[in-house]
């Protein structure tokens, strides 16, 4: 026993000593990689020196005397904080994440390259004009010069963790223009609009929902009696220019989900030898495989399927602020991430010159040069989504190498690239693109075998293969990167619209407020014409049916300046009235958060910024206000349904993260949708439970026999009470599983949580190297399509999948008044100081300053670091 005892304490003292190195080397390779912020540093290249003035949150102030000295040290800042994050997005967008993690990547690359993200942002390169130009090429000098001969743990903990998935001695390749405009091209995807909509409607209309069941039911049209659009007061083009409507608003009506039925793939074609009609299975086939390789796409603003991605914006004239200047307000809603998608910064010219103009303060993404939304001395703008249709899914008939169009058999692209695999042999990939676009359904093996599935009818030769190709407007080249060096430097409405006819993809509402006390609103984007279809479902490519006639031109885009209202709010709802022109899109935010937003801001003349900021923590849900009428108007016996009742009676209907009856609704919400639809939809379409589930229910709650309350399972007809009162004992023995059996002490925030989840190492499956990526849980108060908007899907749970990104107010009567927040912190390095410490304000609707002036940035200064020209 002795012995025993010696050998034990032996390795006690080996394992300690283990520990100890381990924890030691482990501190050193964590911080070897944080930014020195105070002192002196050489970067070559400059022509004089530039000072980074550093507040107590780590935001930066970069103050240059040259135009090319400012955008390169903020490449080098960036890379100081976020160069992992930086390195990691431009694997993605070019296709080449299985170089740094091996073959598990490869769906996403496969997908990446497929649709030639990277390619096209080489294209774009050349459509840069000279302060674009200028703008990246200086920024990419400047992420260089950070880069330098560092490697490894040099770089980040996240490099010097790559040899453990195969990627030893891995070396960053220099940073170039292309890195940052293919930035864009996941921006754009990520905002891509009604595109899952189309393949998951295209897909409902083949499949058997059972009788009296109709894929057109779950597709209501934008009530615009009930929520106002963004421009209520409506306009329309005239003479080839879009001019405001002026008067009264215009009388809202419901829109109609489809405009135009002949874009049906069942009665499209003519031709009677290639309907589709006669080969439903081929078409099945070809769209399923869509989805199969649209699973496997990037996500890096959020997940496209997920509801909650959208934005609020609003601007306020200075006749109804009681500063008696123009407020402004936004927060985009987009999927969480760690460190957080933006970067606050303020670029500052000194002094301001017609060589050097810029003094703009706002957000940034990190390995993009400029800043996206914000303000500088004279303007301020923000984005919402404006949801535009800008992507259309066409089903193609493939002959071996041919492609089948209207004007008869053109040869399809094929293009070889080789994707290098970490720890593995590289893989080969061929792309093959028609006149429409490239093939998704060629993306992975799996897709390819589901398109290749068998074809029925006799009608369909024997050769005949159908697929997928994904026209899109961010696949043809384009100028948007040219927009942002005129945002920052507008000085008024004008030229602020002239910057935005630059700004194609993604298409946003921009929405405007100045100085001299004006707001404003603009549709920018490159948006198509379509004669033959509406862009709601896949077309097939065979019949011209497909084909686009032109882009709307930047005259013919919606705007407004000075509405009489005093006020303009977007919320990704439509933007004008029914039978307006332009046409611009139908699958958007079906109104409830916008209508919320006017609501809350009323008549009134005397609004503040502590105004605006409860508004965007408001939690109202409007879906509860429509329900809980039905709930409690139930009779039971049932203990279980009488707890649920006595929750929501009196209940305030705010989606607070202490409320009990919030988390008894939500949970009554969630079962309720999947008693009603999921014993008739296939799982890929079961509701997430947004805006959109709340207007379908809504429409059925007046029909309490509708035949989508039935199971068809069971014997007995089931009502719209049966549903009713199964939901809330649903959600009872939920609750009590999830929260105890103490329904006093159930709160919503418990479980709507939020993990900030790093968006590579934090999904590793591996619990230690997880933990010392990930933060949270933080438990959270909102919901989907509350203003307030901390979204979930009622298919998989109650954890928050998409979150107001950042928050931004501004009183442009006092440009140091202003405030913002972000998700998480300034720095995308663990155990960093600035990681995670803008994340529970922002959880408790806190702010930082948003200061601006040389004196009031200069006073905030807490750290100050001096870029010099090298000798």
């Amino acid at each position: 026993m002795r012995w025993v005892r010696r050998i034990a304490a032996g390795l006690s003292v080996i394992v300690a000593i283990v520990v100890v190195l381990g924890a030691v080397t482990g501190v050193v390779a964590v911080r070897r990689s944080f930014p020195d912020t105070s002192g002196t540093a050489i970067l070559r290249g400059l022509s004089g020196p530039v000072t980074v003035e550093r507040d107590a949150d780590g935001i930066p102030t970069i103050v240059a005397s040259d135009t090319r000295d400012l955008f390169m040290a903020q490449g080098y800042v960036h890379a100081q904080d976020r160069f992992w994050e930086m390195d990691f997005r431009r694997h993605v967008t070019a296709g080449r994440l299985s170089e740094l993690f091996g073959a598990s990547q490869l769906g996403t690359d496969r997908f990446v390259r497929t649709l030639g993200w990277r390619r096209v942002a080489e294209q774009e390169v050349a459509l840069l004009d000279e302060p674009a130009q200028l703008m990246l090429e200086a920024y990419a000098d400047g992420v260089n010069a950070w880069i330098g001969g560092r490697r490894g743990s040099a770089l980040s903990l996240e490099h010097a963790l790559l040899p453990l998935t195969g990627a030893s001695g891995y070396r960053p390749e220099a940073w170039t223009p292309a890195d940052s405009l293919a930035w864009l091209k996941a921006m754009a995807w990520d905002l891509r609009s009604n595109m899952q909509t189309e393949l998951e409607r295209g897909r409902l209309m083949m499949a058997d929902l059972g009788p009296g069941r109709s894929w057109e039911d779950l597709s209501p049209g934008f009530d615009a009696a009930t929520y106002p659009p963004i421009l209520p007061w409506g306009g329309g083009v005239v003479d080839g220019r879009f001019v405001p409507a002026s008067g009264e608003i215009a009388a809202a009506t419901s829109i109609p989900a489809f405009v135009r039925p002949a874009s049906d793939l069942a009665s499209a074609a003519e031709d009677t030898a290639v309907r589709v009609a006669a080969d439903p299975t081929a078409v099945e086939a070809a769209l399923a495989a869509t989805s199969v390789a649209l699973a496997a796409a990037p996500q890096l603003l959020g997940d496209g399927s997920q509801p909650g991605l959208g934005s609020n914006s609003w601007a306020i004239a200075p006749q109804r602020s009681a500063t008696g200047g123009a407020l402004l307000a936004n927060d985009p809603h987009l999927g969480p991430s760690q460190p957080s998608l933006w970067y606050q910064v303020r670029l500052r010219c000194a002094p301001v010159t017609d060589a050097c103009p810029y003094d703009v303060a706002g957000y940034s993404f990190s390995g993009m040069p400029g800043i996206i939304i914000g303000h500088n001395a004279d303007v301020a703008w923000a984005f919402t989504n404006l949801g535009p249709d800008v992507a259309d899914l066409v089903v193609e008939r493939i002959a071996g190498d041919e492609v089948v169009t209207a004007s008869g058999p053109v040869p399809i692209t094929t293009l070889t690239e080789t994707i290098r695999v970490a720890g593995g042999e590289d893989v080969a990939l061929t792309v093959r693109i028609t006149p429409n676009g490239p093939l998704l359904s060629d993306v992975s093996d799996d897709a390819a075998e589901v398109a290749a599935g068998p074809l029925a009818g006799p009608v369909a030769p024997a050769a005949t293969e159908y697929a997928v190709a994904l026209r899109w407007t961010a696949l043809e080249p384009g100028r948007t990167a040219n927009a942002v060096p005129g945002l920052m430097t507008a000085t008024d409405f004008d030229s602020f619209r002239r910057a935005a006819a630059l700004f194609e993809v993604p298409s946003q509402n921009l929405v405007y407020a100045d100085t001299a006390g004006n707001i404003g609103y603009q549709a920018p984007g490159r948006i198509p014409v379509r004669s033959g279809h509406d862009g709601t479902v896949p077309v097939p490519g065979w019949t011209g049916v497909a084909d686009w006639d032109r882009y709307l031109a930047f005259d013919e885009l919606p705007y407004t300046l000075n509405p009489a209202s005093g006020m303009i709010a977007t919320a990704n709802q439509l933007v004008l009235p029914p039978g307006s022109t332009p046409f611009l899109h139908v699958d958007v935010s079906a109104g409830q958060r916008g209508g919320r937003i006017v609501e809350l801001l009323g008549d009134r003349d005397d609004l503040t910024l502590d105004d605006l900021a409860a508004i965007q923590l408001d939690g109202h849900n409007t879906n509860a206000a429509t329900l809980v009428p039905y709930l409690l108007a139930l009779p039971s016996d049932d203990p279980a349904v009488t707890v649920v009742q006595q929750l929501l009676l009196g209940w305030d209907q705010q989606d607070d993260a202490d409320s009990a009856a919030s988390a008894a609704f939500n949970a009554t919400w969630r079962a309720l949708l999947a008693r009603t639809f999921h014993d008739e939809l296939p799982e890929w379409a079961w509701p997430g439970g947004g805006g959109r589930w709340w207007e379908v229910v809504r429409g059925l709650l007046d029909d309490p026999s509708n035949v989508w309350w039935h199971d068809e399972a069971l014997a007995a007809r089931q009502t719209r009470d049966d549903v009713l009162l199964l939901a809330m004992g649903d959600a009872h023995a939920e609750l009590s599983e999830l929260l105890g059996d103490d329904p006093e002490a159930w709160r919503w925030g418990a479980i709507h949580t939020l993990t900030l989840t790093h968006e590579s190492f934090g999904s590793s499956g591996i619990g230690p190297v997880e933990q010392l990526f990930n933060r949270g849980p933080l438990e959270t108060s909102g919901g989907t399509d509350i203003v307030n908007a901390n979204s979930w899907s009622a298919a998989d749970g109650y954890a928050v999948v998409a979150v107001p990104s950042m928050r931004m107010l501004m009183d442009l009567s006092d440009l140091d008044a202003g405030r913002w927040i972000h998700l998480t912190g300034q720095s995308g390095r663990p155990f960093h100081r600035h990681y995670t410490d803008q994340a529970e304000r922002w959880r408790d609707g806190g702010y930082a300053a948003m200061t601006f002036s040389p004196q009031a940035t200069a006073a905030s200064a807490e750290h100050i670091l001096t870029l010099q020209p090298s000798g």
